[in-house]
């Protein structure tokens, strides 16, 4: 019995990278241990996304109350901020229309809230047909619990739950690969 497992694959020019509201005043409410563990796999991403010629888009949740997107993945992610109001960024129109002019099937999340407006933004995608790989060294939450939570609920709407790594070697496919100097220095000094 042949199972289609093409939802698993990933290709540098069908994909995107999402990053999803990792902004100011969200910071203090997390585990600064695991925020700093978070951070770095999400800078990992974009720097890598540079390399891959991935395009990157944040969303920021209402900035006037939540701030900017932090500074450290300010000048990575400047290329498209897309500001919201509703927690899934499928809810903002301006969003799904970047995303259609993108033309790009496969998404990459990563960002916080894990269990809120990461978890939203996933459904949103999955029922607009996307191929949604959420990346859970990539993302937060305040608790372990909504975590956890976030991610099962995400892998049986039908995402791909992964990690940082497995999805850049997904993206090279190769050692032949022209990034993949770039991208294995990036993982030896991760």
């Amino acid at each position: 019995m042949n199972q289609d497992i093409s939802r698993f694959s990933l290709e540098k020019d069908k994909t995107v990278l999402l990053v999803v509201d990792v902004q100011e005043r969200l910071i203090p409410t997390m585990s600064e241990m695991v925020y700093q563990k978070t951070l770095k796999n999400i800078q990992f991403l974009v720097e890598a996304a540079e390399h891959l010629k991935v395009p990157v888009v944040a969303t920021e949740q209402y900035p006037k109350g939540l701030g900017p997107t932090v500074s450290e993945l300010t000048e990575a992610c400047k290329s498209k901020v897309i500001e919201k109001v509703s927690f899934g960024c499928c809810g903002e129109p301006s969003f799904l229309d970047y995303m259609t002019d993108l033309d790009r099937p496969q998404v990459i999340v990563a960002g916080m809230e894990a269990h809120v407006c990461v978890y939203q933004t996933v459904l949103g995608l999955l029922e607009g047909g996307y191929s949604v790989h959420l990346v859970r060294d990539a993302i937060i939450s305040r608790s372990k619990l909504d975590y956890q939570n976030a991610l099962e609920l995400a892998a049986q709407a039908g995402a791909t739950v992964t990690t940082a790594e497995t999805v850049l070697f997904q993206l090279m496919g190769t050692s032949a690969a022209p990034e993949f100097k770039a991208i294995s220095n990036l993982i030896k000094n991760r």
